[in-house]
């Protein structure tokens, strides 16, 4: 199982990027996918998720209104669109997948961890 996350770079505030976690070895079909980051210093923090089986979403408070978690099922992938990024979302960005089929941002729920991508937003 792998799930590498793509997508993350330097940006300004107020700037936006698209993160993409693609999964090998499992589709994602049946499963809760989970966008986590962590900052330096910081603990991990939980950032979205998606249900697989209807589409149910779930936003941290930090980033709603901001962020938006999507999939594409024909290319096993799940997507974080960021918009109005500010200097505190600076983190490594990963995704995990979620076994048990909550929409819930607890670390527990999920089983597997994939790699993660660096946001880093500043002027």
């Amino acid at each position: 199982v792998q799930l590498p996350a793509f997508g993350g770079g330097l940006v300004q505030p107020g700037g936006s990027l698209r993160l993409s976690c693609a999964a090998y070895g499992f589709s994602l079909d049946y499963y809760t996918i989970g966008w986590f980051r962590q900052a330096p210093g910081k603990e991990r923090e939980g950032v979205s998720c998606i249900r697989s089986s209807d589409h149910t979403t779930y936003y941290a408070d930090s980033v709603k209104g901001r962020f938006t978690i999507s999939r594409d099922n024909a290319k096993n992938t799940v997507y974080l669109q960021m918009n109005s990024l500010k200097p505190e979302d600076t983190a490594v960005y990963y995704c995990a997948v979620g076994t048990r089929g909550l929409v819930r941002l607890w670390p527990e729920l999920y089983d597997y961890w994939g790699q993660g991508t660096l946001v880093t937003v500043s002027s």
